[in-house]
């Protein structure tokens, strides 16, 4: 039959018949990418046999590409060994000779435990910890210790161990008052420092950031007798703060009159002195006058002793139906007037002129005194 019949289905040059295109049938891709290998392998593609080393090539070169994220770090290991830690962006390694570990080191990691130990005075507490980290080396997190936090079973992670030994240590070192009490904040601190110790000999690459004590209470059994003893102390401690707060009201109160008191005696001392002192020296003026004059001076002793004690008293007069003027003289000025023994003296008129005259020669005989003071200083 003619190539050219309708029918025909043999080639003209080769005698082979016709392949018939199933794309035509059914318009498959997959059969054209199936028919496209057929033909090259037939020998009618060899124009797309370079083509592959092309498109393996870019495979590869794109399976070597990877992304790190902020707050991530990638650690490139070339055959299995550590190579260089790679920073966030964009990056590129020859697979399969090289593979990267991808490491969260701004994740906040925790663990916990509740555990019951003895403490320095013996005695047994309940502790509920928890501690928590961050990864400071990535390199030393893969590599230096195995299973070093092991999230997915903490109690097989070094970490996890390292907590409850430090946590053992301090406590131990601690009585159970300052445990559960004043203590906590120090106990905090010390478990911290130990723990970041003993990582940092270990080259573990974590970084303990906060230890917290979240409870520290005496086991369930006895927790009531050591709340009673817990109260009693207290009350011991407020009663004491009470009587020191009256202790030191009372002694600085105590001390500021003594010290009063003292000054007081201080200066009653100089002022007695002082007075001794000038009496002394007006005594030794006067006894030098004295010996100067005696007449005179005696005189005028005499008349400033009168003075100084009349010039207080009041002299009162009373006038008698027997004729004889009667003069009443309180000697002891003031309080004369309200003593019962104060009684009137009766003085006739001659014993008044006698004393007048006495009063009038005294003033003349003291100007005449002054005067002679006058002219001898």
């Amino acid at each position: 039959m003619p190539w050219n019949e309708p029918g025909g289905d043999k080639d003209p040059w080769s005698g082979k018949k016709k392949k018939k295109s199933k794309v035509a049938a059914n318009g498959n891709p997959a059969d054209k990418v199936t028919e496209l290998f057929s033909s090259v392998s037939d020998g009618g593609g060899g124009k797309f046999l370079y083509l592959i080393p092309l498109i393996l090539l870019a495979l590869w070169l794109i399976s070597g590409v990877y992304t790190i994220e902020a707050g991530q770090r990638g650690v490139v290991l070339h055959f299995g060994k550590f190579k260089e830690v790679s920073t966030p962006g964009l990056h590129w390694i020859p697979r399969p000779v090289e593979k990267v570990e991808v490491v969260d080191i701004d994740r906040n990691r925790s663990a916990s435990d509740h555990m019951t130990m003895l403490t320095k005075d013996e005695n047994i507490v309940d502790l509920r910890i928890e501690v928590q980290y961050l990864v400071n080396d990535p390199a030393d997190y893969l590599f230096n210790v195995m299973d070093v936090d092991f999230e997915r079973n903490q109690v097989q992670g070094v970490l996890f161990q390292v907590m409850r030994s430090a946590v053992r240590q301090v406590v131990g070192s601690k009585d159970m008052d300052f445990v559960i009490k004043e203590g906590r904040r120090k106990i905090e601190e010390d478990t911290n420092s130990l723990m970041q110790k003993i990582l940092d000999e270990y080259q573990s690459g974590l970084q303990i950031k906060k230890v917290n004590l979240k409870d520290a209470t005496a086991p369930e059994p006895v927790k009531e007798a050591f709340l009673d003893a817990t109260r009693a102390r207290e009350d011991f401690n407020r009663s004491k703060n009470r009587a020191e707060t009256y202790a030191n009201k009372v002694i600085p109160e105590a001390r500021g009159k003594a010290a009063r008191s003292i000054e007081e005696a201080n200066a009653y001392k100089d002022q007695v002195i002082a007075n001794a002192e000038g009496d002394a020296s007006r005594f030794m003026s006067l006894a030098n006058e004295y010996h100067k004059a005696p007449e005179v001076t005696r005189e005028r002793l005499y008349l400033d002793a009168m003075e100084k004690i009349l010039s207080g008293s009041k002299k009162i007069l009373l006038d008698t139906t027997s004729g004889n003027n009667m003069l009443y003289l309180p000697v002891t000025g003031e309080t004369a007037l309200n003593s019962p023994s104060s009684v009137p003296v009766p003085v006739s008129n001659e014993l008044l002129e006698r004393m007048k005259h006495e009063a009038e020669r005294k003033e003349k005989l003291r100007n005449s005194t002054r005067s002679a003071l006058r002219e001898g200083r």
